[in-house]
């Protein structure tokens, strides 16, 4: 309590249980990932690729219904530099948590850098996808260790500022 008794600050724990159920096309995506590889959908209208799929087309309001395998390669298009501990963490600060646009993809998602420092990455770099154990893959993002850079050189700014 502040000095005039009124209160400034309060803490209580919260829990929230929730239950979540994959629709169709983010099954088939959480499939791919189960199997070590990225499924987006095409918009048979636009023909932008959507990974993780959303089974229709946010832009065209249509069934994304043409399934793309996408490789384990793309770009860093935005990060940011985590620096904020948390309990539970794993991480090592500092840590990069980024947008990858993978290859042939139209919308980015978010992944972390790892095997650079973080004062050296950048927009446009390189990645390329680090998987866990094949026998530890599962229907799950955490199957994608992480992301670190492919040593290809970094994409020009004008190949990716749509995506931002």
């Amino acid at each position: 309590m502040s000095e005039s008794g009124q209160v400034t600050m309060l803490e209580t724990p919260i829990h929230v249980d929730y239950r979540f159920t994959a629709g169709l096309a983010q099954s088939r995506f959480l499939k791919g990932i189960s199997e070590g590889k990225f499924l987006g959908q095409r918009c048979p209208r636009c023909k932008k690729v959507y990974v993780p799929p959303r089974g229709s087309c946010p832009t065209d309001g249509v069934a994304t219904t043409d399934e793309v395998e996408l490789g384990n390669r793309g770009i860093v298009t935005t990060y940011c530099v985590v620096n904020v501990p948390f309990q539970g963490q794993s991480i090592e600060i500092p840590y990069i948590c980024a947008q990858i646009l993978l290859d042939g993809a139209n919308i980015a998602f978010m992944g972390l850098i790892q095997e650079i420092p973080a004062t050296e990455v950048r927009m446009g770099l390189r990645v390329e996808a680090v998987w866990v154990a094949p026998e530890e893959l599962g229907p799950t993002m955490a199957s994608v260790k992480y992301f670190r850079p492919s040593g290809e050189p970094d994409a020009d700014y004008e190949t990716f500022k749509e995506y931002l």
